[in-house]
């Protein structure tokens, strides 16, 4: 099973490096996924303000949110999301948030 290194521990992830307990997620374990998954090697307060919203979002509907819900909470155009996270906002922005892999559109 392939995995994050972070802290010192192999945090277990699927095969597209997705975390496979959500509830490990932490900021600092954010910051290890987003360099070791993303190739993102500092985070912004945009990107900040992008995964805080995806991860309480998450926490509170255990769903990650459509993608026009995303753009309209956190201020957002989709073009710019793609900036901050060239994989895209379900792919890569979820996964540093700690999302499961999103099945439908986010």
């Amino acid at each position: 099973m392939p995995f994050i290194e972070y802290d010192g521990n192999q945090i277990e992830t699927d095969a597209d490096g997705f975390i496979t307990d959500p509830t490990l997620w932490n900021e600092e374990l954010a910051k290890a996924i987003a360099e070791q998954e993303e190739g993102i090697t500092e985070l912004s307060d945009d990107h900040w303000t992008v995964i805080r919203y995806l991860n309480a979002y998450y926490g509170e509907n255990l769903i990650a949110p459509m993608v026009r819900l995303l753009c309209k909470e956190t201020g957002f155009k989709l073009k710019y999301i793609y900036e901050l996270f060239p994989s895209g906002p379900a792919r890569g922005a979820c996964k540093v948030a700690g999302l499961p892999k999103p099945t439908g559109c986010v």
